[in-house]
């Protein structure tokens, strides 16, 4: 049955199945002429812990899945459920540290925000200690659920499949920027004057031109009246 098993179901055909059994390591689910496939706990969900994945079905359910390997020496199935839909951590693949991107709030706890990036696709976690460079800024309960917030990338783990970001990082990156472009270190200004000073810089209107008055026009000398000759 193996043989045509492997043949039928080569690597990457989808197909669906019962779940026979549950698991600390995945889901069993019956195939045809009576061979298991194994969903292994990581091959559940993209972003969801093991538990919280596992937690999503019930015994009796019927799911669909993708072939990963078929073993006919150990007569083993693997599946995936997370294959079924492409890795949403390919959509920040391109970014890199330094990097400024735009995110929303998702949920606000006592040690930061976690925040969705890539429109929802990835989540992200930002600490408390990088919520500002202000330390009486670091309070999370200034934030609020459905906020958008700009920060700095400051680590990509593609293997861990992490984000690591930081507002205080973009702060002060912002900070060396207006202070190489509009002031100097050791002029004593603060961030608010050399900010305050550009944007004064910016909005102050031209100066207008003088306007050349034009020479004053010459009147027309009079004809002195032609003399009569004498009789």
């Amino acid at each position: 049955p193996w043989e045509d098993f492997s043949s039928k179901f080569p690597v990457g055909t989808k197909l669906s199945g019962e779940i026979k059994n549950i698991t600390e390591f995945g889901l069993f689910v019956g195939l045809d002429n009576d061979i298991d496939g194994m969903v292994h706990i990581s091959d559940l969900d993209w972003n969801a812990s093991g538990d919280e994945a596992l937690a999503q079905y019930d015994k009796g359910q019927t799911v669909e899945a993708v072939v990963l390997d078929v073993d006919q020496d150990k007569e083993r199935v693997s599946l995936g459920i997370k294959q079924l839909d492409g890795d949403p951590f390919e959509s920040v693949a391109d970014l890199r540290r330094g990097d400024t991107v735009t995110c929303e709030v998702t949920a606000v706890t006592d040690g930061g925000l976690e925040v969705s990036v890539a429109e929802g696709d990835v989540t992200a976690f930002i600490r408390r200690s990088d919520l500002s460079r202000d330390r009486q800024d670091q309070r999370p309960e200034r934030f609020h659920i459905g906020d958008k917030l700009d920060a700095m990338v400051t680590n990509l783990d593609k293997r861990d499949r992490r984000v690591g970001l930081s507002i205080k990082a973009l702060e002060i990156a912002e900070e060396k920027e207006a202070v190489a472009q509009y002031g100097s270190s050791d002029s004593g200004a603060s961030l608010g004057d050399i900010l305050g000073a550009a944007l004064n810089r910016d909005e102050a209107p031209a100066e207008e031109a003088p306007v050349e008055e034009a020479p004053a026009e010459e009147a027309p000398a009079e004809e002195a009246p032609a003399e009569e000759a004498p009789a």
